[in-house]
């Protein structure tokens, strides 16, 4: 990327002039000024432009396979393989934001609460101008009517009333029965029907389908599963929930060695072997979608296992646009930064934070941001994670030579990519290898282990070669064009959470450490929850950026370098550099009634 496309305030940066220029006495911040809790205008108008820009891009590509795969006797619509493409629908977008007056009976069925419906014994046939169709099988009261409309409503759509619809009831059983087949409701009741024969395969592979949908109608990011030896041993089935692993069922030890089995021999493990760790993968039909599980099993005590499944759910992926909703100028930057008008345009992207921060979500929302009919992305990962539609992906095989990271990123630039994709800087070799590939033009994307943004220079430099240090430190600071340090920060149930004034809430030197008034309206955490929220007050996370981003030209990147040599703090100091941190990020989601202030305080850097 020349000088003149980088210089500061231009439009080629993605940035509006005053988000660049220098502040004396300060750091230069650029804080997303839109209204809190609400929806952005011109975010909303701009994210359906890429919608639909993003599906015209691919769509010619995905008739040709439609009509390749009706050949081969495979049925695939239109819709499906945009989605598979990651192409977001423009309906798919407008249900995303604000009050929804429209939807499908699955998206009911997938936003709505199981216990909401369900025990009602009714099929939700869809919600269309603020009314909503059911087949009841059933007669059904105004007080159920009351409490479901009540808690569709707090779920986020609109419903002005609902209408009737009279079907005949063996057709009505049938739909029930199949519409309900892989209810999270039902998960109890098959493991209580299993308990009573363990020696029946059916209902033991009934229990592992619906144990999986239960999970996924939770949110669980993964499954946890202990078979432990010992008499007096719990055998716990738990979930990740928002971060947080939930006690869900309890498993006699013959029972859960039964399960555990089947999960591995499903996976194409071992299962015989109980003392190396091994890792596998299988496929799940959900909601007419495929789920991919991916299954890590190892030892466990004397003579017991654990065996974990980490559930990767493609439409629970956050597009680009809605990853940075609450960082609009971030977004910019980034998709900029993602989309170079000439070739050659190179640069180095980094994504740092903690294990479990979000790193790979937000890589694979980078990745559906660029225009892969027109550039070749490249990626190197382990293990690959999620398939990517019109990318070519390579698995690293650690021990098998050439498989190394460093290996495959020397053997990718043969390959004429535009963008590489790298799943983790780890070692020495990788970074200056990955260094030298953002030197030679491409566009090179990552990820490290740091704490801050600021620390991410100071982790790259550590893995650097004593003797390359300070050639390898100028190419860094010559090419390093953003470091996102992320954080998942926990967000209330807008269902149920309470409302106060933040003067209630804390003390006057926390105030002070916000630089908030103590008569600012906001939520607070309500401990009992609701039915939206599993009773647990918490729905969801969102992303919280601690960002750098350097918008010099190479001419002018001296001092960059001379930072990182002497002091990284003197970096957020420079003009042309951008800093977001943590603290603006909080008290804009305080603002936004999204976190708890108490609980926001804990997430504050030093």
């Amino acid at each position: 990327m020349s000088e003149q496309d980088t210089g500061p305030g231009t439009p080629a940066n993605g940035l509006p002039p005053e988000a660049v220029q220098e502040r004396r006495g300060g750091d230069r911040r650029k804080i997303n000024a839109g209204a809190p809790g609400g929806v952005d205008r011109r975010w909303s108008d701009r994210r359906k432009q890429r919608a639909s820009e993003g599906r015209e891009r691919y769509l010619d590509m995905v008739q040709r396979e439609r009509a390749m795969f009706i050949e081969q006797g495979v049925s695939r619509s239109t819709e499906q393989l945009l989605d598979m493409a990651g192409a977001v629908g423009i309906s798919e977008l407008e249900e995303q934001q604000g009050i929804r007056d429209r939807a499908t009976g699955d998206q009911l069925r997938s936003v709505l609460p199981v216990q909401a419906w369900l025990p009602l014994s009714i099929h939700l046939i869809g919600l269309r101008d603020g009314v909503l169709k059911i087949a009841p099988l059933n007669e059904l009261n105004q007080r159920q009517i009351d409490a479901l409309i009540s808690t569709a409503s707090r779920s986020g759509f609109r419903i002005d009333k609902v209408d009737i619809e009279m079907w005949d009831r063996a057709e009505l059983l049938d739909t029930l029965r199949s519409v309900h087949d892989l209810s999270a409701d039902r998960c109890e009741k098959t493991l209580a029907l299993w308990l009573a024969d363990t020696d029946n395969g059916l209902l033991l592979n009934q229990f592992q389908r619906d144990m999986l949908a239960e999970a996924l109608q939770m949110r669980a990011s993964d499954i946890h599963l202990v078979n432990d030896s010992g008499a007096d041993a719990p055998n716990w089935i738990r979930y990740r929930i928002d971060g947080d692993l939930i006690p869900m069922h309890l498993l006699p030890g013959e029972a859960m060695a039964r399960l555990t089995t089947l999960l591995k021999r499903d996976a194409g493990l071992n299962f015989g072997d109980r003392v190396t760790p091994k890792d596998g993968r299988f496929g799940f039909i959900w909601q007419g979608r495929a789920v991919d599980v991916r299954v890590a099993a190892g030892p466990q005590g004397q003579d017991g296992e654990k065996v974990t499944l980490r559930l990767l759910d493609r439409a629970a992926l956050k597009g680009f646009d809605e990853l940075f909703r609450r960082h609009v100028d971030v977004g910019d930057y980034l998709a900029n930064l993602l989309s170079p008008e000439i070739k050659g345009g190179g640069g180095l992207i980094l994504l740092s934070g903690p294990t479990g921060s979000g790193k790979t979500t937000t890589l694979y929302a980078c990745v559906q941001q660029i225009d892969r009919r027109r550039k070749h992305v490249l990626t190197i990962e382990d293990p690959i994670e999620y398939e990517l539609r019109y990318a070519t992906q390579w698995q690293v095989r650690p021990g098998v030579h050439g498989g190394e990271f460093a290996d495959l990123i020397r053997a990718a630039m043969r390959h004429d990519p535009d963008y590489i994709i790298i799943g983790e800087m780890r070692d020495s070799d990788t970074v200056e290898t990955a260094l030298r590939a953002a030197e030679s033009g491409h566009t090179v994307i990552s990820t490290v282990h740091a704490d801050t943004a600021l620390q991410t220079f100071e982790r790259l430099r550590s893995l650097m070669p004593s003797d390359r240090e300070r050639s390898s430190t100028f190419t860094l600071a010559q090419q390093v064009r953003a470091i996102l340090n992320q954080r998942l920060v926990r967000t209330l149930c807008q269902g149920c959470a309470h409302h106060e004034k933040l003067g209630d809430v804390l003390r006057p030197h926390e105030l002070e450490s916000i630089n908030l008034e103590g008569d600012v309206g906001i939520r607070t955490h309500n401990g009992a929850g609701c039915d939206l929220c599993n009773r647990t007050g918490i729905s969801g996370r969102t992303l919280l950026l601690d960002a750098i981003l350097i918008t010099l030209g190479p001419a002018q990147r001296n001092e960059i370098y001379e930072a990182l040599i002497k002091n990284v703090n003197d970096i957020i100091h420079e003009e042309g550099v951008i800093v977001h941190t943590r603290r603006d990020g909080l008290v804009e989601l305080i603002r936004s009634g999204l976190v708890d202030p108490k609980a926001a305080l804990s997430y504050l850097e030093d």
